[in-house]
């Protein structure tokens, strides 16, 4: 699971503005990194024209998935990750930003705002935290510390069922060995009473 860009834009009716963004781009090349971030940036502003106001979409690219959420005033958030991290956890980093970013960049900045004006640092900071949906969202940490309960759980209960299957075979040669000891001291008694030690 990987966050490799979170942007945040004002679609107007014309054009898309991008505000400001952070990319994540270790996993690349050195030298593909300048046009794999071009492309991120073209492909955020592709997605938040095509998006309608109000709504939340999740657009698939390969093994990429750009999820976007455009505000019912315009201000958009886009984040690409790969296809195994969760969408729930996408959507709510979107949000989160959006309230943050409407509380720090005045609206009216938005439609003409350039990009290097704009101080936003905090999304790099977002980028970095929720790389591990599991420690930024506590319904994740939530579900994987139950999922990790459930496998213990099961494991345990092998392992008694293995220690009763073990206790019932003791069990069942303690009363065979109880039966030849009883045997066994009933012949050594016939044994003993023929011969008379003086």
């Amino acid at each position: 699971m990987k966050l490799y860009c979170i942007a945040v834009l004002h679609k107007g009716e014309t054009k898309v503005n991008p505000l400001a963004s952070a990319h994540e781009l270790s996993s690349f090349g050195y030298f593909q990194r300048s046009s794999v971030k071009e492309f991120m940036d073209f492909a955020c502003k592709i997605v938040a024209e095509r998006t309608m106001v109000g709504s939340r979409a999740s657009v698939k690219e390969k093994e990429y998935i750009c999820h976007v959420y455009v505000r019912s005033d315009c201000l958009t958030g886009l984040v690409i990750a790969d296809h195994e991290y969760p969408q729930r956890v996408a959507h709510t980093l979107i949000n989160k930003v959006l309230e943050e970013f409407t509380g720090k960049v005045p609206k009216s900045q938005w439609p003409t705002a350039n990009q290097s004006r704009i101080v936003y640092g905090e999304l790099a900071d977002y980028l970095q935290k929720y790389q591990d949906p599991k420690q930024a969202d506590s319904m994740t940490k939530i579900q994987s510390e139950l999922d990790e309960t459930k496998i213990i759980l099961y494991d345990t209960i092998e392992k008694f069922l293995e220690r009763g299957e073990k206790l019932e075979d003791m069990v069942d040669k303690s009363d065979r060995l109880s039966m030849q000891a009883k045997a066994f001291f009933q012949v050594a008694r016939k044994t003993n009473s023929c011969c008379v030690i003086l």
